[in-house]
């Protein structure tokens, strides 16, 4: 009985393994990382997305240009539109990435990214792969970087989430065996984990923090978890200055909540599905996932992102001017410190923590109640050039810490 079914199960498994072993093979490869320095000028691709994206990333563009235009960073970026990454093209192509506009990516340097939509069941476009995932596969952007930061709370965090492997990475390639029996797959490898782990517990040296946490279920998912779990252990060895310990992540969603506890966590770093939700978690402790940017990392190549999606419900109610634009300013933040502006990244942050957190003169609700993207720019706008920026953050931060 089921022996057809099986076998043609066993075909599916026997591709996707071999597979996975090539990808094991790339990784084992020597590469260099890019050295933003060298370039000049240094390509930004701006990819819009659809849904709000459109609006966040045009005001986002509008905060960019501003800062970019000062003297001393005369041409060292050059902005270039990336587009052809809506829900509406790619679907008419059945890719994730229709080709050119992959062509398009990859003469980029670096990429800032608005939000894009992903099919789910029910919904009027095909079964096409998040675009978010395939890029970071096709580009080999293994670590999505997360900072999340309440003051008034004690709240600084960093999450390195594995960004090409887990649960995600094999996506859409889970099938039925039969009618009642439907498979999926998580994929962990060692070069996968050491790469995302190293580069966490290097940020924690560089950076001054003295924790480390890894996050699993590996008391219950003991081969791929347990694979996480036991190279982080190892790993921590050569980080001696550095404390390492380890939470399951059901335990470790209830702690960010905990106000006794949660102050505690400094560098959390954790496998691609667990990372995705406690990262939102943790953003909405900051004051939702439209407040918070994120950075996929890889050697070659970087993206820069809002965590959170395209809103179509916010477009179809003719909301998408009241979108809040904060989330891709955070990670253009980001960006500009990953490629050596350092104060150019430092103001757009301290301006944001200024209109978002400290001040709130113009507050952005979603709805004709709160601020359009339009006004809160010009509030942001008006902050970055005020003479007096870092004062004006440095008092309303001893106010509220």
């Amino acid at each position: 009985m089921f022996d057809s079914e099986i076998s043609q199960a066993k075909q599916k498994i026997d591709t996707l393994l071999r597979k996975q072993l090539d990808r094991v093979e790339r990784m084992k490869t020597h590469q260099e990382w890019i050295d933003y320095e060298k370039i000049h000028p240094i390509v930004l691709g701006m990819i819009a997305g659809d849904g709000i994206g459109l609006v966040i990333a045009r005001e986002t563009r509008r905060a960019l240009e501003a800062l970019l235009s000062r003297k001393e960073c005369h041409d060292k970026v050059f902005i270039r539109e990336v587009e052809g990454l809506t829900i509406e093209n790619r679907a008419s192509h059945g890719k994730a990435i229709p080709d050119e506009v992959l062509a398009a990516i990859k003469e980029c340097h670096i990429l800032l990214k608005g939000p894009t939509t992903t099919p789910r069941a029910g919904d009027p476009w095909p079964n096409i792969e998040s675009a978010n995932v395939a890029i970071r596969k096709e580009l080999d952007l293994f670590a999505n970087v997360r900072p999340v930061r309440v003051l008034r709370e004690g709240i600084d965090w960093t999450f390195f989430r594995e960004n090409t492997e887990g649960e995600y990475v094999l996506g859409k390639e889970g099938f039925h065996v039969t009618e009642d029996l439907a498979v999926d797959f998580k994929v962990i490898t060692t070069q996968g984990c050491i790469r995302i782990l190293r580069l966490a517990f290097d940020y924690a040296r560089k950076n001054g923090y003295k924790r480390v946490t890894l996050v699993t279920k590996a008391n219950v998912i003991k081969t791929t978890d347990g694979k996480f779990l036991d190279l982080g252990k190892t790993l921590a060895k050569e980080y001696p200055e550095i404390e390492c310990d380890d939470w399951y992540v059901d335990i470790m969603s209830a702690k960010l909540l905990d106000p006794k506890r949660r102050k505690d966590f400094q560098v959390i770093v954790l496998p691609n599905l667990y990372g995705d939700i406690l990262t939102d978690e943790a953003a909405e402790i900051q004051g939702g996932v439209g407040t918070a940017g994120s950075a996929n990392i890889g050697m070659r190549y970087s993206m820069f992102e809002a965590i959170h999606g395209s809103a179509p419900r916010m477009v179809e109610e003719g909301r998408d001017r009241f979108a809040d634009p904060s989330s891709l300013m955070r990670a253009a933040s980001m960006m500009l410190l990953h490629i050596g502006m350092k104060e150019e990244g430092q103001t757009l942050e301290m301006a944001l923590d200024l209109c978002c957190n400290l001040e709130k003169n113009c507050v952005i609700t979603g709805r004709d109640n709160g601020a359009t993207s339009a006004e809160f720019t010009d509030y942001l706008l008006d902050t970055m050039a005020s003479p007096n920026l870092e004062s004006r953050w440095k008092t309303a931060s001893k106010m509220v810490s």
